[in-house]
């Protein structure tokens, strides 16, 4: 990821800014701080180079895009969606539920603070298209200037603290290896027992007909 970043900055930062607001696990973390500091001019092997206004403008579109795919995505398969599709990417039926109460609790104003899978939800509550556009262009714009703008200031110190981190990394990977299995073993639960109790209640529902 960081190497063709590197390699294809402006197309890079496009693709990834796309994908990761449609919930797909990149880090938009590295895209935008990696393209800051290409902007900068301190990164060496890149054959794109970009402004930093560039990098926060294709940024944000590209987020923008990303995100309407996914709120289209959550208007079209509301619920069912989930219950069918959910699993696959370790989300209840419950998660929608608490992202739903606290869409309505705290109103479409909180869309500007929460990204990603809150753009599913924004679809299946049917925030309307106009108002999610809005709302989420102020907060990924700010997200995006903020990360670029840091990277911008890095500019040809990225190596270093990029090769620091990298070590860190490698220390901390075990530790994040466990986490994502636990995580992944507790998920799994969690749709077993969601699973059981919608049995449940199909069970009851079927017994109230035969006793009618």
């Amino acid at each position: 990821m960081q190497s063709f970043l590197v390699s294809h900055a402006i197309y890079a930062i496009i693709l990834f800014g796309v994908l990761e607001a449609m919930c797909i696990p990149i880090s938009s973390e590295l895209t935008f701080l990696l393209g800051g500091a290409i902007a900068s001019g301190g990164v060496a092997g890149t054959h794109q180079h970009p402004s930093l206004a560039m990098v926060i403008i294709l940024g944000t579109l590209a987020e923008m895009v990303g995100s309407y795919i996914s709120y289209a995505i959550g208007r079209a398969g509301g619920r069912p969606l989930v219950h069918r599709w959910g699993k696959y990417v370790l989300v209840t039926e419950a998660d929608v539920a608490r992202a739903e109460r606290f869409l309505v609790g705290r109103g479409v104003w909180a869309l500007p603070f929460v990204r990603a899978f809150a753009s599913i939800v924004a679809g299946i509550v049917e925030v309307p298209a106009l108002r999610f556009g809005v709302l989420s262009l102020i907060g990924t714009f700010v997200y995006v200037t903020v990360l670029s703008s840091i990277g911008y200031s890095l500019g040809s110190e990225w190596s270093k603290i990029n090769h620091g981190l990298a070590l860190a990394g490698y220390v901390l990977g075990a530790l994040v290896v466990l986490a994502i299995v636990g995580f992944v073993l507790y998920r799994l639960r969690e749709f077993r027992r969601e699973a059981a109790a919608a049995a449940a209640v199909r069970a009851e529902s079927t017994e109230r007909q035969v006793r009618r």
